[in-house]
């Protein structure tokens, strides 16, 4: 008797631990799942929205920041084959942790090169704590001869150049490969041991999730570039820029390591999970009490359950399932269309921010709270309105396929017109505006005396609407300053801008586009366009899972998203930046090399970024086209087959009822 007490009291205890650990419980699992995705894309977020303020600030091309946005995909694809073998064969929630560790180290890496930098120089009209050369013609003296942006090719420079590249590409790579595990391994072990009522919420609350990080993302790169990037090397009296001046780098860094401690954060309660844990049931606290009567008997049978492949077998098995997937038509066809729209969706998430400070002179700040609270959003509607339409109407695959055509086609119709809604060139001096060539003569002409440096970038604004690349190249000699604020009021005695017969006067800052009125049709449509474009993300994913076998469906989402890294969201932020870097038409120079686009070909810009997403976006139409042709030739042969055997069937009755009564005589 003592020992059946004994017993029972042991399980009166075990019931109650299972029931209040939180770490025995899926929910809680859920909630630090999301927590850590959200933190996760967070950091992947935040360098596309901080994507154009790093090309500034250490002279990128927009190829090479194409480049850096893509790499994480290299550590990520060279893994992700591995992971999908060993599956439950590892404790899941440790190398989820041990991922979102290597995640929140790359973040901190990724605002290392801010502290191991000198502070940001950039050319002044008023001489300052860095230097006491000036912009301004000065035809007594060598001009702008001792300007900071000519001490831009000095041997230590050079030197921080290439560490803060290779710091930025390590910090890359780590990000892609500790992020392999996360999602994953965190989807298969709510599925594992969520009940198969709740698991399909569960999911969808992390998918969501997907979507709705990258906006928080872009919106904490619009709170954060609103600081100057030196705010903890200077002080706010010896900023001469405001964040609307285009020389203006904003507090990049700030961000990450905001999302690099969250992440970090996150992963502390991984460690504290088990490998496995009781299956979750929706029938109240006393199925958790009989569910904990049963746990260890419940573990050792899933402990007994481990897949026992080998992993030569499995390397060996993948190109064969590999094969057999690719030569399914519609599973390749509906990949290739999956493969065009994150091209197309890598490129524009990677650039968007950059193309609208370029289209419409928007601040990197404002271009970002756009993307962040109205483009992403818009996804995320388009995403949602798919899967509840293929609910409402229980839709077959072939009815899949046409939703997936009426969403990209509509997307083709809206995006077709941004090709032609955008801002012209604004006329700069000797750079765009050398049509004319009186003015040419002039430009010639009028700041020779000046002595004014190749390299000099301070843009100012005529009262002639010109803009110049400097002071010293209007001919400026005189500033007008505020000496409450320590600002530049305006320059006067400019010898290049005629005002009335006499030397004319400009205010410091660009021109601008003067398109600003083309903004809010732009967002509206390309909003539209994201929206439709999105409905076909739930129904594509079901036509893959039900067009292949039901043992290669686990292998066929694995192969899904290794072909769109490769193909897609590797090689897509790398085009599109090639794309952008040949509508420029006026380099920065460092060290004789062409550094950081100033000034684009704006017409251009438009035609080559926008076309890229066009081309795309009629890709993926085709590729839908195609399944849905296929799957109606599929239908009618299976149509015909079961009628064909409907036939055969009647004849066999009706032979059968003519011998009947035979046999009876």
């Amino acid at each position: 008797m003592t020992t059946i007490a004994t017993k029972s009291s042991y399980l009166d205890q075990s019931r109650k631990t299972f029931c209040k650990n939180p770490f025995l419980s899926i929910k809680f699992f859920v909630f630090c799942h999301g927590l850590l995705q959200l933190s996760q894309l967070l950091i992947s977020g935040y360098l596309k929205s901080t994507i154009s303020t790093i090309e500034r600030r250490y002279g990128l091309s927009s190829q090479t920041s194409g480049l850096l946005a893509s790499f994480n995909e290299v550590g990520n694809t060279l893994l992700i084959v591995l992971i999908s073998y060993f599956g439950s064969r590892v404790h899941r929630p440790r190398f989820i942790g041990c991922g979102a560790i290597l995640v929140s180290l790359a973040g901190f890496l990724m605002s290392l090169p801010h502290f191991i930098t000198g502070p940001y120089e950039y050319d002044h009209s008023i001489a300052s704590m860095f230097s006491n050369a000036t912009d301004l013609c000065q035809p007594d003296g060598p001009g702008a001869g001792g300007n900071l942006s000519d001490a831009s090719c000095m041997p230590h420079t050079v030197k921080e150049n290439h560490e803060v590249l290779l710091v930025m590409f390590v910090a890359q790579a780590l990000r892609g490969i500790g992020g392999v595990p996360i999602q994953p391994f965190g989807i298969s072990y709510i599925d594992d041991f969520a009940s198969e009522r709740n698991s399909p919420l569960y999911l969808g609350i992390l998918f969501s999730l997907t979507v709705i990080g990258p906006g928080v993302a872009f919106m904490l790169g619009s709170a954060m570039l609103h600081f100057y990037v030196d705010i903890d090397k200077v002080s706010g009296e010896e900023v001469q820029l405001t964040n609307e001046d285009p020389r203006w780098v904003g507090a990049w860094w700030l961000g990450y390591l905001v999302a690099a401690s969250l992440v970090a954060v996150s992963a502390v309660p991984y460690f504290f999970f088990p490998r496995e844990m009781p299956k979750e049931v929706t029938s109240g606290e006393e199925s958790c009490s009989k569910e904990s009567e049963d746990v260890l008997t419940q573990l050792r049978s899933r402990s007994e359950h481990m897949q026992n492949m080998s992993l030569t077998k499995f390397i060996k098995c993948f190109p064969l399932v590999l094969l057999r997937n690719l030569r399914h038509p519609v599973y390749l066809l509906v990949v290739l269309a999956q493969v065009n729209l994150s091209a197309m969706v890598a490129g524009l998430a990677t650039f968007m921010g950059k193309y609208l400070e370029r289209q419409f002179s928007l601040t990197a700040s404002f271009a970002n709270m756009i993307i962040g609270a109205v483009n992403i959003p818009g996804s995320m509607v388009g995403i949602v309105v798919g899967g509840a339409i293929m609910k409402k109407f229980r839709m077959s695959l072939r009815q899949c396929g046409a939703l997936c055509i009426l969403g990209t086609f509509l997307c083709v119709v809206l995006a077709f017109p941004l090709l032609f809604l955008g801002c012209p060139t604004q006329k700069v001096a000797g750079v765009t505006y050398s049509e004319s060539s009186e003015f040419g003569h002039q430009a010639l002409e009028c700041n020779l005396h000046c002595d004014c440096p190749e390299k000099a970038y301070n843009p100012i604004c005529g009262s002639d609407s010109i803009e110049y690349i400097s002071p010293c190249y209007a001919g400026c000699n005189v500033i007008n300053i505020d000496a409450v604020k320590n600002s530049v009021l305006n320059y006067t005695n400019c010898s290049c801008i005629s005002e009335n017969g006499m030397a004319g006067s400009a205010k410091p800052g660009t021109c601008g586009t003067g398109c600003s009125h083309l903004l809010l049709p732009f967002v509206v449509l390309s909003c539209l366009a994201g929206i439709l474009a999105s409905t076909s993300h739930t129904p594509s994913f079901m036509l893959i899972l039900r067009s292949v076998q039901p043992e290669d469906k686990s292998f066929a989402v694995g192969i899904q998203f290794m072909l769109l890294r490769v193909l897609a969201w590797m090689p897509g932020p790398v085009l599109y930046g090639s794309a952008i870097d040949t509508t420029c038409i006026l380099w920065e120079k460092r060290c004789d090399k062409n550094a950081a686009c100033r000034y684009y070909d704006n017409n251009l810009f438009r035609h080559r970024y926008l076309g890229l997403q066009f081309f795309f976006e009629v890709g993926a139409f085709l590729c839908f086209v195609t399944v849905y042709f296929i799957l109606r030739r599929q239908e009618r042969e299976a149509r015909n087959v079961a009628e064909s055997k409907t036939n055969q069937e009647k004849e066999k009755l009706a032979e059968n009822s003519v011998k009947s009564p035979e046999s009876k005589v």
